[in-house]
């Protein structure tokens, strides 16, 4: 009985990250356009749009490989079991044991990987651009993940999210100066993950500035609303890897009833509701910087993830 309610609840966080991409980045379009007093699209216009795609046809170059066929299903796949991994309103489900910020990092990566590789595969001009430009943001973005993962795996003694976020939300954490290095360093990489800006401006389309968009181009029908639903994920990932470090107050336990499961998981819409809300706010009263300014900023966070990696090393209280 109770790997029959193991089993379930994580296919429930599965089915439950799967459903609320799509509405997270509806939400985070129709707040920006009411804060530019427009009307903007329904909320639920994502789902419409990835319904729309998958019923399209799939029109494919003629010098496409069978690689470019199969990536958005790899880049889908690894997207959406790294979002899964991450404990959303339950804590120590039953695959739990593989939430690793190593590990989700890994799979990002990976994905991204394909993801370049599939930009430069037709050959066409938009496509290299925009790999090149990936690549370059994740030369960047990556280490300072991984640092960031570091420093808080110092203070709470395990990259594991279970134990990361049953100590966060314990009173033996505190308020840290390195924390708070940490929060910054992990937003700034979160928004280049993402596309968002002021790295990118995932509303316009602008040949010489594009960055996600100029590498999809020579997608259409199911291969795109894969993709799409891949960055819906991948936005929904880092919001919740953020609430989950550093906003862990109110996720259940693994052996809690189905009530508190259900309380959980209204905690969690609540925190996506936020975040989403921050988010929106930020990038409607920031510009999209230059592409040349892109280093400098992921630069700041690379040193605010060391500075808070060796100021735990030097202070332990800090």
């Amino acid at each position: 009985m109770n790997e029959l309610r193991d089993i379930l609840s994580q296919g429930a966080q599965m089915s439950l990250v799967l459903g609320l991409a799509p509405l997270l980045t509806g939400f985070v379009r129709k707040v920006k356009a009411r804060l530019l007093r427009r009307r903007g699209p329904p909320l639920l216009q994502p789902y419409r749009d990835l319904i729309r795609l998958m019923r399209k046809d799939v029109v494919l170059a003629d010098n496409a490989s069978w690689l470019f066929r199969v990536i958005p299903y790899l880049i889908f796949a690894g997207t959406w079991v790294a979002a899964s991994l991450v404990p959303t309103f339950g804590n120590g489900l039953l695959f739990s044991w593989t939430a690793d910020l190593i590990a989700i990092t890994a799979l990002l990566g990976s994905a991204r990987f394909f993801q370049a590789l599939a930009g430069m595969d037709v050959g066409t001009a938009f496509g290299g651009i925009g790999s090149s430009r990936e690549v370059m943001i994740a030369s960047l973005a990556e280490p300072a993940m991984l640092i960031t993962a570091f420093s808080v795996a110092m203070i709470a003694g395990s990259t594991q999210l279970p134990t990361v976020a049953e100590f966060m939300g314990s009173d033996a954490v505190g308020l840290r100066v390195s924390l708070g290095m940490a929060f910054v360093a992990l937003t700034i990489v979160a928004l280049a993950e993402n596309a968002r800006i002021p790295i990118d401006n995932p509303a316009t389309h602008l040949e010489l500035t594009m960055v996600h968009e100029a590498m999809v181009l020579e997608y259409s029908g199911r291969h795109l609303a894969l993709i799409d639903l891949s960055s819906q994920l991948k936005l929904l990932l880092y919001v919740s890897l953020i609430a989950c470090v550093f906003l862990p107050w109110g996720t259940a336990t693994a052996d809690a009833s189905v009530a508190r499961l259900a309380l959980g998981a209204l905690v969690y819409l609540g925190k996506l509701t936020a975040l989403g809300f921050l988010l929106a706010v930020f990038e409607t009263a920031i510009a999209k910087m230059r592409v040349f300014r892109i280093p400098e900023f992921l630069g700041a966070a690379l040193m605010l993830a060391l500075l808070a990696t060796l100021l735990r090393f030097v202070s332990g209280s800090l």
